[in-house]
């Protein structure tokens, strides 16, 4: 017997000002719902990335780029009385330019304290928080990066 899963993607979305602060993207999805960070159901065929990038498109009306996966965890969902496993992707994504909020509720943009208040789920606060520290990480090896490719170039002249 196939046991059947569903997986959803998250998409942990920051933005960066000109003046370098950074903001988070919380959402709800209605007006009686909490905040949140933006999900979406997998489709059949369809890559958790993909689905990711898809959704702030398609929803939030905003091109994003994925850096990386943030975390994961696991659970259940009842689908027509059977228990099915639900498992949950988490990315770090960073807004490439923003568009018009086609389907989403509200969309709300701070900094990390506050969204980590915003958010009424343990493990959302956990995510966000892996977040950012991914996305520290990552700085580091572009700067480095950045720095490698100016002393090879300089090496060839």
């Amino acid at each position: 017997m196939k046991t059947n899963l569903v997986l959803i993607s998250g998409a942990v979305v920051f933005r960066r000002l000109k003046n370098g602060k950074e903001l988070w993207l919380c959402v709800k999805l209605s007006q009686d719902s909490d905040w949140e960070i933006p999900k979406v159901l997998v489709r059949k065929g369809e890559s958790s990335v993909r689905a990711a990038i898809r959704y702030m498109a398609e929803s939030g009306g905003m091109n994003a780029r994925v850096l990386e996966e943030v975390g994961r965890m696991g659970g259940s969902t009842v689908i027509n009385g059977k228990i099915v496993p639900r498992r949950y992707i988490y990315y770090l994504m960073m807004e490439r330019s923003a568009g018009e909020n086609l389907s989403i509720e509200q969309m709300e943009w701070h900094d990390l304290k506050k969204t980590q208040k915003m958010l009424p789920l343990k493990k959302e606060k956990e995510m966000l928080k892996q977040a950012s520290k991914i996305l520290k990480e990552w700085r580091k090896r572009r700067k480095q990066k950045s720095i490698n490719n100016r002393i090879k170039t300089n090496r060839k002249v």
